[in-house]
């Protein structure tokens, strides 16, 4: 079962999300607006994963769920992408379980409840 919403702004063959705790939006319908991801995210209880800053702003305003992993690294490389989001992974993930919004830059992470 998804614990994890994947936006289309994001990478759809990423080694990291593929299994059963991830589904891409693409696989659900990839014209969906902001509203309607977040409506499917929180009917689901699931987790967004997106460089949208909509998402992240709005999640400051609400209570979860969703919650929201923003990633905050602008455009580069996949291979670098990969390295980087490998890397700092586990940690994102145990500070999701404990807060609404989890930011991931290239250098560090930055968690709100």
């Amino acid at each position: 079962m998804a614990v994890f919403l994947v936006d289309t702004n994001l990478p759809y063959y990423f080694s990291l999300w593929n299994n059963e705790d991830y589904i891409h939006q693409n696989d659900i319908d990839d014209e969906w607006s902001d509203q309607q991801i977040w409506n499917y995210a929180k009917k689901n209880n699931l987790t967004i994963i997106t460089k949208d800053s909509d998402f992240s702003n709005k999640i400051m305003l609400h209570t979860p769920p969703p919650k929201v992993i923003r990633i905050r690294f602008g455009n580069m490389k996949m291979k670098e992408f990969f390295e980087i989001t490998t890397k700092l992974w586990d940690d994102v993930l145990v500070l999701n379980s404990n807060h609404k919004l989890v930011n991931v830059f290239k250098d560090r992470i930055e968690a709100l409840e």
